[in-house]
């Protein structure tokens, strides 16, 4: 079920208007130090665990901001230390931090206090559909007397929140300018290092990489059957509308018969902002949820899945970086161009017989797992496209990042030569 929309979401935003002009006045008078900052949206991890691991390491002091008891967990699990984010701590983090590290929003941290500092958004995947003020849906608010007025002025708002931004990694030259237009910022603040989020798919040994992600997942899901096949469905958010693919009752039982028949389990990565529907009628060790509550961060295990399902997901150029095949169920594809939009033309990322129901997928499906040659041709296709939109798969983008940070003022660590 869905759980959040940009409306909602903006109101909230227009109702804290008077926070934000008290966080500006606040953070006129305090002085900034040298500390750096993190917060994620999606919990301890993505690009920003990333880069914290390399700043920490080069001697920085550095503190992560939280905003739930199981976010402090995962932070202490890796030796990190903590604020919540929303308190008078957080606030004060925030406001003395000389950087601020975000991969969704300056809400990732306390978004009171941001004003003056180096922030670095690192953002969370290559954009396939638009995002920010290339989407309409970015400024969407209530339907209620003076809309239009509200949307002009949450436009604006988002426009003076994104010239905040001092670094904005891209992956590839094309992904550049999808993120210029997406936040309008020039003057070289987007750079083309590659994103440190995927790292983790293009650094060590092949069959190390999946050996230890392939250990992650077993934990996180209690574990898997022996020697099956992984399949993840990732589908994305409807920004508060249902998701069009949940499966009937009858499609369940044949995903599952395919699934049986191919001796391969699924997993269900529903969006952390729209989760729930996809729990199949009766239980079967073949289906396995594996939301932001079991797993936060999805990318270090994707070296040990097989092939992914989902409609318009970043993952979908992330897993070429593993040669990972790809299939895409967007049964909305046509409205969600008109609501949404995409940059290019769908079709010309998922095929011209993209199916749009799981009667369609899982004849495709059935062939990719059971003919090596669909196999092989699905891969080749899958490193090709993400060739297109990854100019680095050296696992040095995080080092890369750091140095454009470093080379725009950023000072050393104390005692660092």
């Amino acid at each position: 079920m869905a759980s959040f929309s940009f409306g909602s979401g903006n109101a909230a935003k227009l109702l804290r208007i008077p926070l934000y002009l008290a966080g500006r006045a606040g953070t006129l008078v305090i002085p900034r130090g040298t500390r750096w900052v993190f917060g994620c949206g999606a919990g301890v991890g993505d690009g920003a665990l990333a880069l914290q691991r390399l700043v920490a390491a080069e001697g920085h002091d550095t503190v992560w901001l939280t905003s739930s008891e199981r976010e402090d967990s995962d932070a202490a699990a890796v030796g990190i230390r903590t604020t919540r984010k929303n308190s008078l701590r957080g606030w004060w983090a925030t406001a003395r931090a000389g950087v601020v590290v975000v991969t969704h929003g300056l809400g990732d941290v306390n978004r009171y206090a941001v004003s003056g500092a180096f922030v670095v958004q690192l953002w969370h995947g290559i954009p396939l559909k638009r995002i920010g003020l290339d989407s309409p849906a970015t400024t969407q608010v209530p339907d209620i007397p003076g809309a239009p007025v509200l949307r002009r002025l949450i436009g604006i708002l988002y426009r003076r929140a994104a010239q905040r931004i001092r670094v904005l990694p891209a992956a590839s030259h094309r992904s550049r300018g999808r993120l210029e237009s997406a936040f309008a910022l020039g003057d070289g603040r987007v750079v083309v290092t590659g994103e440190p989020r995927v790292d983790v798919l293009s650094s060590g040994d092949p069959i190390e990489r999946r050996a230890k992600a392939s250990d992650v997942l077993d934990r996180a899901l209690g574990g898997l059957p022996t020697g099956s096949r992984i399949i993840l469905y990732a589908p994305t958010w409807r920004d508060g509308a249902d998701d069009p693919a949940v499966p009937t009752a009858a499609q369940w039982v044949q995903i599952i018969r395919v699934l049986e028949e191919s001796d391969a389990v699924l997993l269900v990565r529903s969006h952390p902002l729209g989760e729930g529907g996809y729990a199949p009628p009766l239980p079967s060790r073949r289906v396995r949820m594996l939301g932001s509550g079991v797993l936060s961060d999805v990318t270090p295990v994707l070296p040990a899945v097989d092939v992914l399902v989902t409609d318009y997901s970043s993952l979908a150029y992330d897993v070429g970086l593993l040669r990972m095949p790809v299939l895409f169920l967007a049964p909305d594809a046509e409205d969600y161009a008109r609501t949404r939009g995409f940059y290019g033309r769908f079709q010309d990322v998922a095929g011209e017989d993209a199916p749009t129901s799981w009667d369609a997928l899982l004849p495709q499906l059935s062939a990719l797992l059971d003919d090596d040659d669909v196999f092989a041709a699905q891969s080749e296709r899958s490193g090709t496209l993400s060739a297109e939109m990854h100019a680095f798969r050296d696992g040095g983008n995080t080092r890369r990042v750091y140095e454009k940070i470093r080379a725009r003022g950023i000072p050393a660590p104390k005692g660092a030569a």
